[in-house]
């Protein structure tokens, strides 16, 4: 089969076009885009506009896109399809004018058969209409378009099935492992067809794996036979042995691949290459998770689907670069809140080696919102269920399935009976993996033993934000297990000192490990006295929750979550900024105190600052210009933070780990500074990365700092940054952390948040260089250049 992406030069209308359903419009004035496209990140921001805080205050509203593309005579007697990764939401879809179907959920796959209406030898329009106006429909920015990958799929009319290919490894040991493969075969050709299903293991290093493991070109062959009638289908199961595996891990995620073969008549008609892990699961309330026989417990934090500054429009590379921050953050897993990801952040995944979480949806029938995926659930539940599943099944990182998340209907009869249709589903769809779903508490009113018969449908219990409910429902359901599948940085010490000390809670996943638009200001701090909403009003637009800010800049909780995973024995300093008098800070549910690392106060001598120390240490000593402020404990005990009330003076602040008894070693094994920084002198860029790929979309992050002459970055430089790019690449999105910001995330410049913002470059396409040039009033300028190759 051939598959193309097919996301170049679409034509782009915002707003609705009346006789667009039955008429082909003239799109000569329409913009000219190339997907993933999410409109809703591009426009302005306005208190008035209908997602409100929940979607940050984004425009949303309706748009239509039209591609004009060939057909040529190469295609004639084959079977042509499409396939949309992801549409927000609502899409309806015509080719020449027929409608090829409508798909309301924003967040699954979901593909359409071409070739009845497509005219072989001339030009073809395929058209979308996008229908995002309904507010609001979701408790999150969902952006607005065709912001996911669109595939064009070319195939003879005998073909594999799409995601027809089904990877297990029911058997798996250090000396071999049982590799089954399930594929299915459609035969949309008239008359009876025998065919041969070839299957073949192919190791990373492009080696065939023989049954003995021995790589080899002329063996490791798995062949079936089938006659399929016209219009059938059939299924063919295929066993290959595979000695000595590499086992699929976090540290070792070994791939492996199958490359599959229809032949007809001794004529390959179709091939097909699918990625897989050699890995075994064991869940268990005793022995806990076990990954290849290994023990792990899930270091984990939610996901949502957003690219930060990109908005939803999911690039490959921002899909990577995700995974990869997490991973250098201790992370070991995620859960994707609330819906299936891009396919391209699960191939992350794979690459990268990390868990995952799969998740299908926030609500069932019984909505959140006025517009939510209740007005679509009992129509379309099995076919979105069905989209994760058989798209998802092969991906080894992938290691439960969620049916939902937070369900209303969680502590009543008909949600009980709900969860075992879509728990007793998804066992027949893919039996391999354990079915869980997270539930949250009732409030005070109703009793948590109201959701135990639910928990009854689930292989595993998801727990949110219930880490006191963990040792009485150990009791009295001893065999059931549990995952913290939501937790609050504030309480992130209870949470995982509950993963460590009970063998039936397998993990803990914060909300959140990245921060994302939407649910506007849920983590941040207000103070004692205001009448606040639950969330920010204009123009908080960002969560302000995330281990990690929009752009991927650590903060202070991430820091703390490292000494709580005992990476290392590690000590970090975290100042609290001046409150105004008389006032007292209060934090959200999800919030932060207002913490940094950060020793610049011009102004406020004498002063008294609390300084917070995070330490993987038994105790901590402060020493302020070289002097000792004294020793505190920084154990268990105290949660691993050490307490100082320090008078500012300017200087080096710096904090010195020890761990042995209480009285003070000889000898330190952590030590972190934080020192007051010069004024503001020069820009500094470093790019991700200084060579990225030609084909158009590939992207390079490029974090910019303002630094003093000694290059500290200025805790408190807000400086308005301009670029300015030449060469064979564009400005792709801009941003910060900052979750006040007005301004856009698309233009040539931004104001930095705490000395640090964020722009990307994009190549166009062609190789060469693309340089990139800072500027700011007042400093030195900066540049740096970028290979497309």
């Amino acid at each position: 089969m051939q598959r193309r992406r097919f996301d170049q030069e679409w034509r782009f209308h915002l707003g609705d076009i009346a006789e667009g359903r039955w008429r082909e419009p003239d799109d000569s004035t329409w913009r000219l885009v190339d997907l993933p496209h999410d409109w809703s990140i591009e426009l302005e921001r306005d208190p008035a506009n209908p997602s409100g805080s929940a979607g940050g205050y984004f425009p949303m509203g309706l748009g239509w896109y039209r591609k004009t593309f060939a057909a040529p005579e190469a295609w004639r007697g084959k079977r042509v399809r499409i396939e949309f990764e992801g549409v927000y939401m609502n899409a309806e879809a015509w080719l020449n004018g027929h409608l090829l179907g409508r798909h309301p959920y924003g967040y699954t796959s979901f593909w359409y058969d071409l070739t009845p209406y497509l005219d072989v030898g001339a030009t073809n329009v395929l058209k979308v209409m996008v229908d995002n106006a309904c507010q609001v429909n979701s408790r999150w920015y969902s952006g607005s378009g065709i912001y996911r990958h669109v595939w064009l799929m070319v195939a003879e009319p005998v073909h594999v099935g799409q995601w027809g290919i089904y990877v297990t490894t029911p058997e798996v040991s250090p000396e071999g492992a049982l590799v089954r493969v399930r594929t299915t075969v459609e035969n949309e050709a008239e008359g009876t067809h025998e065919v041969i299903i070839r299957s073949r293991i192919v190791a990373a290093d492009s080696a065939w794996v023989s049954s003995h493991g021995t790589p080899h070109w002329r063996g490791g062959l798995a062949e079936a036979r089938a006659a399929i009638g016209p219009a059938g289908r059939h299924e063919c199961s295929q066993d290959v042995q595979v000695a000595r595996p590499q086992f699929w891990s976090p540290d070792t995620p070994h791939l492996y691949h199958v490359e599959t073969e229809v032949l007809v008549e001794d004529r390959i008609v179709d091939t097909a290459t699918t990625a897989f892990g050699i890995r075994s699961l064991h869940f268990d309330a005793q022995a806990g998770f076990l990954l290849n026989g290994q023990p792990l417990k899930l270091k984990g934090g939610c996901v949502h689907h957003d690219d930060g500054v990109f908005g939803a429009a999911s690039y490959d590379r921002a899909e990577e670069r995700k995974v990869e921050l997490l991973k250098a953050s201790g992370f070991n897993a995620v859960r994707c809140a609330h819906n299936p990801p891009a396919p391209a952040f699960l191939d992350a995944c794979d690459r990268l080696g990390m868990l995952v979480i799969d998740e299908a949806f926030d609500c069932w029938r019984d909505g959140k919102n006025p517009y939510d995926y209740h007005v679509s659930f009992d129509d379309w539940w099995q076919r979105d269920l069905d989209s994760m599943l058989y798209r998802d099944r092969n991906h080894p990182s992938v290691i439960l399935w969620s049916i939902g998340n937070e369900l209303v209907e969680r502590g009543q009869p008909e949600g009980a009976q709900m969860a075992r249709l879509l728990a007793e589903h998804v066992r027949a769809v893919d039996p391999t993996r354990p079915v869980i779903a997270a539930i949250n508490g009732f409030g005070n009113a109703v009793p948590w033993s109201r959701a135990d018969e639910t928990f009854a449908a689930l292989d595993v219990g998801g727990y949110n934000y219930q880490w006191g409910q963990y040792r009485p429902d150990h009791e009295q359901h001893p065999q059931r297990m549990m995952i913290g599948t939501e937790s609050t940085p504030r309480e992130a010490f209870d949470h995982w000192m509950s993963v460590l000390e009970l063998d039936c809670v397998l993990g803990d996943f914060v909300w959140t490990s990245l921060d994302y638009l939407g649910e506007a200001g849920i983590g941040r701090v207000v103070f004692e006295g205001e009448q606040e909403p639950f969330l920010g009003r204009y123009p908080w637009h960002q969560a302000n929750c995330g281990d990690l800010d929009l752009c991927g800049f650590k903060r202070p909780q991430s820091y703390y979550r490292d000494v709580l995973w005992q990476a290392g024995a590690n000590v970090y300093i975290a100042v609290h900024a001046p409150v105004p008098e008389g006032q007292t800070p209060v934090l959200t549910y999800w919030g932060w105190p207002d913490v940094w690392p950060d020793w610049t106060w011009p102004g406020r001598e004498g002063q008294p600052f609390q300084v917070d120390v995070y330490a993987a240490c038994e105790q901590v000593e402060l020493f302020l210009n070289g002097r000792s402020l004294g020793v505190q404990p920084a154990s268990r005990q105290e949660r691993f933070i050490a307490t100082f009330q320090v008078p500012y003076e300017a200087g080096v602040l710096k904090a010195v780990g020890y761990t042995d008894g209480r009285t003070r070693p000889q000898r330190p094994v952590a030590e972190c500074q934080v020192r007051t920084v010069g004024a503001p002198a020069r820009i500094r860029l470093t790019p991700d990365r200084s060579t990225i790929q030609a084909g158009p979309g590939d992207l390079s992050f490029v974090t910019v700092e303002i630094v003093d002459g000694e290059g500290l970055v200025h805790p408190h430089a807000g400086h308005t940054v301009f670029f300015t790019l030449k060469g064979e690449g564009i400005i792709a999105a801009v941003g910060s952390g900052d979750p006040l910001s007005i301004e856009g995330y698309r233009g040539n410049q931004r104001k930095a948040y705490r000395g640090r913002c964020l722009v990307v470059v994009k190549s166009r396409g062609t190789p060469g260089e693309i340089h990139l040039r800072a500027q700011a009033d007042g400093l030195d300028g900066a540049e740096v250049v970028i290979r497309a190759t």
